[in-house]
């Protein structure tokens, strides 16, 4: 590891990565321009450096020292150590977890590739909160999916949110975007998947009626309109979570959970 290297400025352009990270519209100028990210965390940083992501630098409280020491001791990627109070200043929220990374993104696979193998994937229709595309990557890492496949529009796994809800199972579970939305599941159909659209319609065969035999692919639509009319049309089935005492529906966070679970390999 790299000396630490005390900063007390948060102007100091050496922390220019961790500027503002709370700004959505400028993280994601930012990560486009530079292909970076940010992983917080001791355990999310470790996670993301065994799946092969470079680091750039690392950026601790001067409090939380300890809590990235052994992370940091196989890297020589730069510390740079600043009071807690700078800190906030610099990302604008409390850095709760002590330590930060900034990482170097790499290349997106081809979905072929991604999907190659693979039994149980989740694709993602225009999800846009990180939060729930953080939270589906975790329950698919947990429940044995091999992969997830995002629609063009659906928001970055590498988000900082979204990594953070996942505990770094973004860094665990193989992804990449569908170029071609519009044929994206006769291609997945193609390649021998059985697609199966999530929804809350009354109408739809329950998920723990479905059988559980061959190459699955679960289909989850946005937080409000869940899956748009084609890629709903475009199924070969249409699968329900049953409700009861007047619930239409579960958030998309806890529906991609339930649905995993019923659908996971045996």
């Amino acid at each position: 590891m790299a000396d630490a290297v005390p900063i007390d400025d948060a102007g100091d352009p050496r922390l220019a990565d961790y500027v503002r990270l709370t700004d959505v519209h400028l993280r994601r100028s930012l990560e486009a321009e530079h292909g970076l990210f940010i992983a917080e965390g001791a355990k999310v940083i470790a996670r993301a450096v065994a799946a092969g992501y470079p680091v750039r630098s690392l950026l601790v409280a001067d409090d939380k020292l300890a809590t990235i020491a052994e992370v940091a001791g196989g890297l020589a990627a730069p510390l740079y150590v600043v009071p807690a109070a700078v800190a906030e200043r610099l990302t604008g929220y409390r850095v709760h977890r002590g330590a930060l990374a900034s990482m170097s993104r790499l290349p997106l696979p081809d979905p072929a590739h991604v999907i190659a193998g693979a039994r149980r994937i989740v694709v993602l229709e225009d999800i846009v909160d990180h939060a729930n595309v953080g939270a589906v990557f975790r329950s698919a890492a947990a429940l044995g999916f091999d992969a997830v496949l995002l629609a063009p529009r659906c928001a970055d796994p590498l988000y900082r949110r979204a990594v953070k809800v996942s505990m770094g199972a973004v860094f665990a579970v193989p992804y990449s975007r569908l170029a071609d939305w519009r044929d994206g599941l006769s291609w997945l159909r193609s390649r021998g998947f059985r697609v199966l659209a999530l929804t809350p319609d009354p109408a739809a065969t329950p998920v723990s009626q479905i059988e559980p035999e061959g190459k699955l692919a679960l289909l989850i639509g946005s937080e409000g309109d869940g899956l748009s009319p084609r890629w709903r049309a475009g199924a070969d089935e249409a699968v329900r979570i049953p409700m009861s005492r007047g619930v239409d529906s579960l958030n998309v966070a806890a529906a991609a959970a339930i649905a995993c679970y019923v659908l996971a390999p045996g």
